[in-house]
């Protein structure tokens, strides 16, 4: 019987075995598949020496995502270019429903993509093996080539540098990516899911998924570290696709109310849903709002840790609130409170079994499935300490990771302290066992930094302790305390609580203890002074709902300004939402990293000399001058962003160790010293926003690699360039009115991407054709573009750009500037020139040979097209208001058999009366609101050779189904029958309008054979429609063998 998906697969995964294996690509496929997405992985039992056997062939064609990972080994072998010549030409044949994903791993985009370095010396091996068959060698030389071209067109591509970063980070980025593209917002579940499959069975059974006719609440309770969570993210992963993205999942719903208040939480819930930055102001609109959004949407709303009813009350109020058909998962400890808001399906967790409790423990201690049996007591001893609660089981068994036999006793002889067993007992063994850097980090991010950016996180302890951290990170994560959640620093609750615990516990008096990050503490101690050298971090963050508590003029610590004086040893002073009733008299000099959101002074006080101050951001300060940074040398990030009062940059020569550098914002910015241009250190300068700079002196910044000019409206000059800066690759300025680029822009020698949008008079010089990296260059809403010629060598005269992906949409481009505009652009391969204002595309494009895809969308003075390139796969025409007939047949190298054209898309071309010469091999066309087509025209669309030459989808304006079409039916179904073979089917519908003036569209056909649903279409076809239409689409051939003489029933 039918039941086979079109895709088999999520992810496809070809690798150089030796290279990455045992790595990266291993991880990579066990993260993959924690997430539920399934993933093949080449297990070696499918290879036949160096052939591609049919079965890894239909596993490509079946895998939705193919990730290649491009390692410095990966030419040498014959089987990986074929592997990825196969997938290359999967991946180009239907490229609307796959992906194609190269991760450059420890190797340089640019050596794949011209075959330098290890590449060169494997191709070359390649050439030796295969020299009787150097046809070959070149296809595989094309692929490589065409997959390190992606990385730089339509696909971003992911590029790894052993040593310059974490690879789970690199994992946690193409996981977001994958999961994007199936569909899903896929949450992590867990390392190692034991009787997961079960309990999350149990909580799906009580959904009852099948039924849309009330709304479905139901709690998940039970004890902390029970599992809670991970049930609710494995339930919402398994079920989110049900509910066409309206779907949410608020994390710790007990910490972020008490946090940032509930109104921040029905934000969230809103944003995420409708996917839109939502601002509610009170409680009382936003109970009102949730109630107005949400009624009309079937949603998945997930509320995780819930402690109080008032949460439930402000965000799922009433179940009239929701849609029929929606589901409502909560967790909590307390299931007294899901009674009191009528919640009454509950599913209390049970406890992991004993052989479920012991998988957890062999796998977190040894990372294996099963232990050496000389570990057997060690296992039995660790058992009785976790009473089979999966928090302890992972954090006792991470802590065995990497001990032998003798270490792994000696750890457990420390829970035999506890005779109690309480899990804060248990979890406080593990914090006992870090050496004493790991103990410093892990109670500073339990304290302070939990939910932070990691590289924020990871900046701030660098300078807090004097030296980087990251060891004592990775450690932690190990050891299975902190967890790496979307770039984020996260804890579980208990394991957070036990560490604060700790701190609490150095003195009664919140002035006594290490670290003060507890807002009400935080005020009393700097109202009354009571600041001690014991205090090492201060953070204030004040909760946005408690606006009540502030003064007669909105200040939240009314002060003098000395409660810093007794704080000798303080290194870290956080402030975030803090009003004061007056700005500080005295700081410090012991701190070292100092981020005042709103600093309210017009300067620093006198005599603060930080000598060790490694972070200083001050954002939205009141200050004036800059002029004591000269004196931090030490400095390593520095932002004064949205700073009104700063009007110049002084010098900062002596500064040197400088690697962050942001006055984004700061309008009254005039004057930047000359030094800023030679840091040596600098690796991101942020001007944008300075609307009153004027210039912007020489650079010569070696480190580079980020900056950002955008917004600088009287900017007329780009910097000059003094010497070549290898580490930018990507340049992005929007509204900035630089008039011109000098010529020196060719020593961004390792520029990729140029991006420039509304900035007025662009001229461009002619060095841009020479960086040889450059792939992509998009200008767009600019007033012209003028490409100068200050080399007019024969050579440069001749270069052609390596660009392949070119947009200069909405530039004011007439007829006259294209031909010579794009002389030098000959390589490029996707070209984009909408809402320009030329009336003819001549012969000229032709030269493009490369171009495959054309778009020429809303270009009002468009009449006449007379060449398109012989090669070209895509154009599109949207919008083209004065186009009255396109000819195809006329263009020079676009006759009807020879036309490589597979997609034309003509929406909303009004005054179009004549389609003449499409090419049979056309695979989508669309003239959607196309109203002037002539009956010659119509008559030629509802030709029967369309679909007969295997065309998937064409859609016009009309109401007619063609005769040549057998059954047919009103409504939204039909049915027929067939016997033996699976009959062709082609599919008419016809979209008639009532009275509504315009419709949006959003469906998927779906073809049932003996009521069980076939992947004959796995298309979601969308748009809006203004009149009839008539959608003409061909599905896809069934590959079932059906029993012969066997009558079956088929519903469309």
């Amino acid at each position: 019987m039918p039941g086979r998906a079109s895709f088999n697969y999520d992810v496809f995964l070809s690798f150089r075995g030796e290279d990455t294996r045992y790595n990266f690509t291993g991880n990579l496929y066990n993260a993959l598949n924690q997430r539920g997405i399934h993933t093949f992985f080449d297990d070696k039992e499918i290879r036949k020496g160096e052939e591609i056997t049919q079965k890894l062939l239909k596993s490509i064609e079946e895998s939705r995502i193919s990730i290649v990972v491009l390692s410095k080994h990966y030419a040498f072998s014959s089987f990986c270019l074929k592997e990825l010549t196969a997938i290359l030409e999967c991946y180009e044949k239907n490229k609307t429903n796959r992906l194609f994903l190269p991760v450059f791993y420890d190797v340089d985009p640019s050596d794949v993509r011209h075959c330098r370095g290890s590449f060169a010396e494997g191709m070359a091996k390649q050439e030796e093996r295969f020299k009787n068959d150097m046809e070959l060698v070149d296809k595989w030389r094309t692929s490589l080539h065409k997959a390190a071209l992606e990385k730089t067109a339509e696909i971003a591509g992911y590029t790894f540098k052993i040593g310059d970063g974490y690879e789970y980070l690199l994992i946690e980025r193409i996981l977001k990516e994958v999961s994007q593209k199936i569909n899903r917002r896929l949450l992590h579940v867990a390392n190692y899911p034991v009787g997961l499959k079960s309990r999350m069975d149990k909580v799906k059974s009580h959904l009852n998924l099948g039924s849309d006719d009330v709304v479905h609440m139901i709690g998940i309770w039970g004890t902390g570290g029970i599992g809670k969570s991970t049930i609710a993210r494995a339930v919402y992963n398994s079920i989110s696709d049900q509910f066409d993205g309206f779907c949410c999942f608020l994390e710790n719903v007990r910490e972020n109310s008490e946090k940032y208040g509930l109104v921040h939480l029905q934000e969230r819930v809103l944003s995420e849903i409708f996917r839109d930055e939502i601002t509610l102001g009170n409680l009382s609109n936003g109970k009102s709002t949730m109630e107005s959004r949400l009624c009309g949407k079937k949603v998945l709303l997930v509320l995780d840790d819930v402690d109080q009813t008032g949460q439930l009350q402000a965000i799922v109020g009433e179940p009239n609130w929701l849609c029929l058909g929606s589901r409502v998962i909560i967790t909590t400890r307390n299931s007294g409170l899901l009674r009191k808001h009528n919640v009454n399906i509950t599913y209390d967790v049970e406890e992991l079994s004993e052989n479920e409790a012991r998988q957890l423990l062999t796998w977190n201690a040894f990372k294996v499935d099963k232990a050496d049996t000389r570990y057997t007591t060690i296992l039995d001893r660790a058992m009785g300490y976790a009473s089979r609660l999966p928090l302890a089981l992972e954090v006792i068994g991470s802590n065995l990771f990497k001990k032998g036999e003798e270490e792994c006793m000696r750890t457990l002889d420390q829970y035999d302290k506890h005779t109690d067993k309480e899990i804060d007992d248990i979890l406080k063994v593990s914090y006992v066992s870090l050496d004493e850097d790991e103990k410093k980090v892990f109670l500073d991010i339990a304290c302070c930094f939990e939910g932070c950016k990691l590289s924020d996180v990871e900046n701030i302890l660098h300078a807090h302790h004097g030296s980087p951290m990251r060891l004592s990170i990775e450690s932690l994560i190990e050891k299975s305390l902190i967890k790496i959640d979307d770039y984020l620093v996260t804890l579980h609750q208990l394991i957070r609580d036990m560490g604060r615990d700790i701190v609490r516990q150095e003195s009664q008096e919140p002035a006594e203890r290490s670290r003060l990050w507890f807002w009400e503490e935080v005020v009393q101690v700097l109202e009354q002074k009571k600041g001690t050298s014991n205090i090492h971090i201060l953070i204030l963050d004040f909760p946005k709902d408690e606006a009540h508590l502030q003064g007669p003029n909105g200040e939240v610590v009314n002060w003098d300004g000395e409660a810093f004086k007794k704080m000798d040893k303080l290194k870290t002073l956080i402030i975030r939402n803090g009003h004061f009733s007056t700005g500080p008299t005295h700081l410090p000099d012991s701190l070292r990293v100092l981020k005042w959101q709103g600093y309210h002074s017009p300067s620093l006080p006198c005599y603060f000399y930080p000598m060790k101050l490694s972070v200083l951001e001050l954002p939205d300060s009141h200050l004036e001058s800059c002029e004591p940074i000269q004196a931090f040398t030490n400095l390593r990030i520095l932002n004064l962003s949205n700073s009104e009062s700063i009007t110049h940059i002084p010098d900062v020569s002596r500064v040197e160790n400088l690697e962050t550098l942001s006055f984004r914002d700061c309008v009254n910015l005039t004057e930047i010293d000359e030094s800023v241009g030679r840091l040596g250190h600098l690796k991101i300068l942020d001007a944008s926003g300075c609307k009153n700079l004027k210039t912007f002196p020489p650079i010569i910044l070696t480190s580079l690699e980020q900056l950002n000019l955008s917004h600088c409206s009287i900017l007329e000059r780009f910097p000059e360039i003094l010497g070549k800066m290898e580490q930018i690759t990507e340049l992005r300025i929007t509204g900035s009115f630089i008039k011109r680029y000098p010529f020196s822009i060719q020593k961004l020698a390792r520029l990729q991407k140029l991006k420039l949008q509304m900035c007025g008079m662009v001229q461009l010089p002619s060095s841009i054709f020479m960086l040889p990296e450059l792939s992509l260059m998009h200008i767009s809403e600019c007033q012209g573009l003028v490409l100068s010629e200050e080399d007019k060598s024969k050579e440069m005269a001749s270069k052609s750009s390596n660009v392949d992906h070119l947009v200069l949409s909405d530039c004011n481009i007439s007829t006259d500037f294209l031909p010579k505009g794009l002389t030098h652009f000959s390589n490029v391969k996707d070209l984009n020139l909408s809402k320009n204002n030329f009336t003819t595309l001549h012969a000229w494009i032709k030269d493009c040979h490369f171009l495959r895809n054309l778009t020429l969308d809303d270009c009002n003075q468009l009449q006449e097209i007379k060449g398109i390139p012989r090669k070209l796969e895509k154009l599109s025409l949207k919008g083209c208001k004065f186009l009255r007939c396109l000819d195809l047949a006329v263009l020079p190298d676009c006759t009807a058999e020879c036309c490589s054209l597979k997609e034309l898309i003509l929406d909303d071309c009004r005054c179009l009366l004549e389609i003449k010469g499409l090419p049979k091999n056309l695979d989508n066309f669309s003239a959607k609101s196309c109203t002037s087509l002539t009956s010659h025209s119509m008559n030629m669309l509802f030709n029967k050779e369309w679909v007969e030459a295997g065309n998937k989808m064409f859609v016009f304006p009309g109401k007619k189904i063609p005769e040549w079409f057998s059954h047919s039916a009103r409504g939204g179904s039909m049915s027929f029958w067939f016997c033996n073979k699976f009959p062709a089917i082609s599919l008419c519908l016809v979209i008639e309008l009532a009275d509504e003036q315009s419709i949006e569209l959003k469906f998927r056909p779906k073809v049932f054979i003996n009521n069980i649903q076939s992947p004959v279409c796995q298309r979601v076809y969308e748009f809006m429609i203004e009149t009839d239409h008539i959608l003409l689409l061909k599905f896809e051939d069934v590959d079932i063998v059906f029993e012969d003489d066997k009558w079956y029933r088929v519903d469309v």
